[in-house]
């Protein structure tokens, strides 16, 4: 099995930008059969985006599939997914979630996969974002803020990845400015040299357009992302 596995920095980075961007540019290249997967969404309660819709519906779009077959679990308040299913009274079970995606890995040559929140966010009481990242096999995409506080956020990440046995891929900054000031330019160049790390960067979109991801996906190190061998 070939792919990637996007996580980030924390919350709200633009993991399923970048997963979306991947999945985009992948199939408009015409690769092999390409799909998605997010184990877990939740705030399926918030207020629709004219211009960006939910995770789990951006990346079947993407992918030319059913927002259900990426996401198998969704939740509406916007919470963490052990707290989200607490309070559904719908306990997530991860041998359910390993079952989930082998299924929809299945069904295509390669998977790019989506994390909730950061590494260390847990979607049981003791099963991490990270042990479903180290189940799944892929090789790690993390995404980034540009600005300040980013490097400390960035290489805590590659740490936390690094110390469970996973193989870090690279890193997308994002939304990258078009003209980069100081702080930018010389906090992806720390990334890279203290992470020992590739560090792509993805500019910012104005619409969820599959084309626009597309041609914004297709500036990113593919290859070496989708060829990277996992752990």
């Amino acid at each position: 099995m070939r792919g990637c596995f996007v996580t980030g920095t924390d919350t709200g980075v633009g993991k399923t930008v970048v997963a979306a961007a991947i999945v985009a540019a992948l199939r408009a290249r015409g690769d092999a059969s390409v799909t998605a997967f997010k184990p877990v969404v939740t705030g399926t309660d918030e207020p629709p985006d004219r211009d960006w819709p939910p995770d789990h519906v951006l990346l079947a779009r993407t992918a030319g599939t059913t927002p259900e077959a990426v996401s198998p679990f969704t939740f509406g308040p916007a919470v963490s997914p052990h707290l989200a299913a607490e309070l559904a009274r719908r306990p997530l079970d991860p041998r359910a979630l390993r079952a989930a995606f082998a299924t929809a890995a299945a069904r295509a040559e390669i998977v790019v996969a989506e994390g909730v929140g950061g590494l260390l966010v847990p979607l049981a009481a003791d099963y991490l974002v990270r042990d479903f990242a180290r189940d799944a096999g892929l090789p790690l995409v993390i995404a980034a803020r540009p600005g300040l506080g980013t490097i400390n956020h960035t290489l805590l990440t590659i740490d936390a990845a690094r110390a469970a046995g996973l193989t870090v891929a690279g890193v997308a900054i994002t939304p990258w400015p078009s003209a980069p000031g100081v702080i930018e330019a010389d906090n992806r160049a720390t990334i890279a040299r203290l992470g020992d790390v590739g560090v792509a960067t993805l500019p910012a979109l104005p619409r969820a357009d599959v084309a626009l991801l597309a041609a914004a996906g297709a500036t990113l190190p593919l290859d070496r992302w989708i060829g990277a061998a996992a752990s």
